[in-house]
C-alpha cells in the first residue's frame, strides 16, 4: 500500500510540477514573442527612420531679407516669418525656461526619455488615445522637421528612433539652436527672435526672466495662451514656468515673485521692415524670373534692390495728394477714393477711382529708384505700372519720331506745315486726317515747334518723313512691346505699353541714345552670403547720340514755353526736360521727363478706360505729381546740365532744305545759326535758293559748355525766319 501510495504521490507530484511549469512556459515565451516584437518594431522604425532626409532638419525656411539701394533693410518677404540667430544670441533666461518647461532632462537623454516614453505609454494605451506626449526637445525637433505623420502611436514610434538619430548626428547645442530657430510661437512668428521681436520689441538676446518664461510657456499651446488673445492663460502658463524654475533651483523666490507680477503685454509690436506694397510686388515679379520657386520659398536669402525708400515715399505721397485734389475739382464726375468700400467676398477687379502710377529710374545705371502701382496697395494688388497694364501712350511717343528724323537730317529749325492734313497725304494712311487736340492749325513752323507744343499734323509729316517700318523698328528696339502695329497712327502713340517701359525708353535721351535696361534686383546672396546673381547693367543702342542730344535740347523747351510750361508755375526750378501725353477722350494722361540724373514717368487714368475730365490733359493731371517727385528726388540726386558727349559745331543752315546756308537763303529769310552735333552738319549747300554758300560750319572744341547758350540762340533765329520778334 505504502509503495503504491508512494506511486500514486510521485504521479501525482509529477503532474502538478507539469502544471506549475506550463504557465512559466507561457509567460516565457510571451515575454520571447514581445521582445521579438519588440525587436522587429524598433528594427522597423529604425530602418524607416533612415529613409527620411535629414538635411531637412537643418532646413528652416525664413523670410529673405530685402535691402534698398543704400543696402539697408527694406522688407522681407516669402519663407516662414523667422530670424534665424544662433544659439549664443538668445537669453540664458529664455534657454533655463525653456528646458525647464520641455525637457529638464534634455543633458542627460540620447534622445528619447525613457521615463517619459514609459509613462506616455501607459497613459496612451490605458485612455486608448494619444493623449499624453512627454516628447524630448530632439523628438519634438524630429516632428517640427520632418513628415513623420499625425498623433499616433505609430508616429510615437518612428519619431523616437529620429529622435535618436538626430542625437547621434548632432551635438545638444546644435539640437536646442535648431529648436528654438524653429518652433512656433503663434501670431505668425517662427523663431525666438521673431516672436521676441513681435511680442517685446527687442531681439532675443535681451529678454528677461518674465519674458522669457512667457514664450516657453506658449510652444505647448500658441494659439490657445496667445497673450494677444488670452492674455490670462498667458501669465498662468508663465507662472507655471516660473514655479518649474524655482522647483529645479533656476531662480530665487523673490525672482520668481517679481517675474509673476510682470504685465503680460498684450498689444504686439509690428515687425520692422515689412512692407507691402507695389514696389515690393515688382521684386517679386523679377525675383520669380531669376531663381526658382525652392530657392525663394526656403528663404534666407538677402536681396540687394535698387530702390530709394526716401524716393518710393515721395512718389507714393504725391501721387495720392495730386489725385485726391483731382477729386475734389468741380469737373471731376467720378466716385472718390474717399468713398470707396471694399466688397465683403473680396478684392474688385478694377477700382472704381481714379488711378495713377510712378517710376523713377537712375539714369547712369537704370536702376528703379521707385515704383508705385495704384494709389492703394490694400485695395488693389493690380500694379498699374508693369505689364500687363498697359495702356495707350499717346504724345509721349513723340520725342522718338524726332529723334529718327534728326537722324535722316531733319533739323530742328526745318520747316514743316502745321496745317491740316489732306486726305491721301501720308502714305499708306488712306483718308486718315488726324487734327491737333485744340483744333486750330497754323502756317509754316519750324519742326522743333512740333515738339514744344505736341502738334499732331506736324508730328504725323515728320513720321512720314521717316516712315513706319523705321519707327516700329525703333520702337520695339526700346523694349516699348513685341507687337506694335505697323501703320502711321504709330508717329502719335497709337498703341499701348506700360509705364516702367516707357520711362526707361525715355532714358536715351539722357543718356545719349543710349537704353539702359532697366531692373530692381542688383543682387542676391544666399543665406551665407555668397553671391547667387549680379545684375548684368545692359546698355545697348537705342537711337542716333546725336539725334537723341537734338531731341533733348528740344525737349527742355516743353517745359519752359510748351504743353508743360506750367512747371513753373508749380515750383519747379530744375534744369530738365520732358514730354506730355494725352490719349482720345482724355483717357490716360501721362507725363515722361528727365533731369541729368533720373527719368521719371508719370500715368494718370482709370482702370476701366474713360474720360478722366474735359481737358484732362497730361500737364494737367501727370506733371504735378511729376515736379513734386523730381523735385524732392533732386536732394539726393542732385542735377546737372545736359552736356553733349560728342563734337558739337556751329552753322548757319537753310530751314526750307536743311542743308548748309547760302547767300541765297540769307535773302529769302530762311538761314538761321544753329549749335549741332558734329556729325549732324549738313555737308552740302543749299541747293533751292543757290548763291555763295557761307562760311564752313565752326567746330565747338569747348562743346560741353558753350553749347549751354544754345537753345535761346536758336530759337530767336526761328523767330527771325518766321517772322516773329
Amino acid at each position: 500500500m505504502k509503495l503504491f501510495a508512494r506511486r500514486v504521490s510521485s504521479k501525482s507530484g509529477s503532474g502538478s510540477g507539469k502544471k506549475r511549469n506550463r504557465p512559466i512556459g507561457i509567460f516565457a515565451g510571451l515575454i520571447v514573442l514581445l521582445m521579438a516584437l519588440g525587436f522587429g518594431l524598433v528594427t522597423f522604425y529604425g530602418i524607416w527612420a533612415q529613409t527620411l532626409d535629414f538635411k531637412k532638419v537643418g532646413e528652416m525656411p525664413e523670410r529673405n531679407t530685402v535691402l534698398d539701394v543704400d543696402g539697408k533693410i527694406y522688407s522681407r518677404l516669402a519663407g516662414a516669418n523667422r530670424i534665424v540667430v544662433p544659439l549664443r544670441e538668445v537669453s540664458p533666461h529664455f534657454m533655463d525656461a525653456l528646458l525647464a518647461r520641455e525637457d529638464a532632462r534634455f543633458y542627460d537623454h540620447g534622445g528619447v526619455d525613457p521615463r517619459g516614453v514609459v509613462r506616455a505609454l501607459y497613459r496612451d494605451i490605458t485612455s486608448g488615445s494619444a493623449k499624453e506626449g512627454a516628447s524630448t526637445i530632439t523628438q519634438q525637433l524630429a516632428r517640427n522637421s520632418l513628415p513623420l505623420g499625425g498623433r499616433t502611436l505609430k508616429r510615437k514610434m518612428l519619431e523616437a528612433m529620429v529622435a535618436l538619430r538626430i542625437e547621434r548626428q548632432f551635438t545638444k547645442e546644435q539640437i536646442l539652436e535648431l529648436y528654438v530657430n524653429r518652433i512656433y510661437f503663434g501670431s505668425g512668428c517662427y523663431g525666438v527672435e521673431t516672436a521676441s521681436q513681435a511680442y517685446f520689441g527687442k531681439n532675443a538676446s535681451k529678454l528677461n526672466l518674465a519674458e522669457s518664461a512667457l514664450l516657453a510657456g506658449l510652444i505647448r499651446s500658441p494659439n490657445r495662451f496667445s497673450p494677444l488673445r488670452n492674455p490670462d492663460a498667458a501669465a498662468d502658463q508663465r507662472d507655471d514656468v516660473l514655479d518649474r524654475l524655482l522647483a529645479l533651483k533656476k531662480i530665487t523666490a523673490a525672482e520668481a515673485k517679481q517675474a509673476k507680477v510682470a504685465k503680460v503685454n498684450s498689444t504686439p509690436k509690428r515687425l520692422p521692415q515689412i512692407q507691402e506694397n507695389y514696389a515690393m510686388d515688382a521684386v517679386q515679379r523679377d525675383l520669380n524670373l531669376l531663381l526658382s520657386p525652392e530657392q525663394i520659398d526656403f528663404g534666407g536669402l538677402y536681396i540687394y534692390t535698387t530702390l530709394d525708400p526716401a524716393v518710393q515715399s515721395s512718389a507714393e505721397q504725391a501721387l495720392e495728394a495730386q489725385l485726391s485734389k483731382v477729386e475734389r475739382q468741380s469737373g471731376f464726375r467720378h466716385p472718390a477714393k474717399a468713398a470707396y468700400r471694399a466688397p465683403e467676398n473680396g478684392e474688385d477687379s478694377s477700382m472704381p477711382y481714379l488711378q495713377g502710377a510712378v517710376v523713377v529710374i537712375d539714369n547712369g545705371s537704370g536702376g528703379v529708384r521707385a515704383l508705385v502701382g495704384g494709389r492703394d496697395y490694400s485695395d488693389s494688388k493690380f500694379n498699374r505700372a508693369l505689364a500687363p497694364a498697359n495702356r495707350q501712350i499717346g504724345s509721349s511717343f513723340k520725342p522718338f519720331v524726332y529723334a529718327l528724323a534728326f537722324s535722316r537730317g531733319l533739323l530742328p529749325g526745318g520747316a514743316i506745315s502745321d496745317a491740316a492734313i489732306q486726305p491721301g497725304e501720308i502714305r499708306g494712311a488712306g483718308n486718315w486726317t488726324p487734327g491737333n487736340s485744340d483744333g486750330t492749325y497754323g502756317g509754316i513752323q519750324p519742326a522743333s515747334y512740333g515738339l514744344i507744343q505736341s502738334r499732331n499734323t506736324m508730328t504725323v509729316r515728320i513720321g512720314d518723313f521717316v516712315g513706319p517700318d523705321t519707327v516700329q523698328q525703333t520702337a520695339t528696339s526700346l523694349g516699348l512691346g513685341d507687337n506694335i502695329p505697323n501703320g502711321p497712327a504709330i508717329y502719335i502713340g497709337s498703341f499701348e505699353t506700360n509705364l516702367k517701359d516707357l520711362t526707361s525708353a525715355y532714358t536715351v535721351f539722357a543718356n545719349s541714345g543710349q537704353r539702359k535696361q532697366s531692373y530692381i534686383i542688383e543682387r542676391i546672396d544666399d543665406a551665407d552670403h555668397n553671391p547667387i546673381y549680379r545684375a548684368a547693367h545692359v546698355s545697348t543702342p537705342g537711337i542716333d547720340p546725336g539725334a537723341a542730344w537734338m531731341t533733348s535740347q528740344v525737349m527742355e523747351q516743353v517745359l519752359t514755353r510748351g504743353t508743360a510750361s506750367a512747371a513753373k508755375s508749380l515750383g519747379f526750378k530744375l534744369r530738365a526736360a520732358g514730354k506730355t501725353g494725352t490719349t482720345n477722350d482724355y483717357k490716360d494722361a501721362w507725363f515722361l521727363g528727365y533731369t541729368s540724373a533720373l527719368t521719371c514717368g508719370v500715368w494718370v487714368g482709370f482702370d476701366q478706360p474713360q474720360t478722366i475730365m474735359s481737358r484732362g490733359y497730361g500737364a494737367a493731371l501727370a506733371l504735378p505729381v511729376w515736379t513734386q517727385v523730381m523735385t524732392q528726388a533732386a536732394e539726393r540726386y542732385p542735377p546737372g546740365p545736359f552736356l553733349a558727349t560728342m563734337p558739337l559745331a556751329r552753322a548757319t543752315v537753310c530751314a526750307t532744305s536743311n542743308q548748309l546756308a547760302t547767300q541765297g537763303c540769307l535773302t529769302a529769310g530762311s538761314g538761321y545759326e544753329i549749335v549741332l552735333p558734329a556729325d549732324k552738319v549738313p555737308t552740302t549747300a543749299c541747293s533751292i535758293h543757290g548763291g555763295i554758300q557761307t562760311q564752313l560750319a565752326q567746330r565747338l572744341d569747348d562743346y560741353g559748355q558753350k553749347a549751354e547758350a544754345l537753345p535761346n540762340r536758336v530759337f530767336q533765329s526761328f523767330r527771325r525766319f518766321f517772322g516773329r520778334k
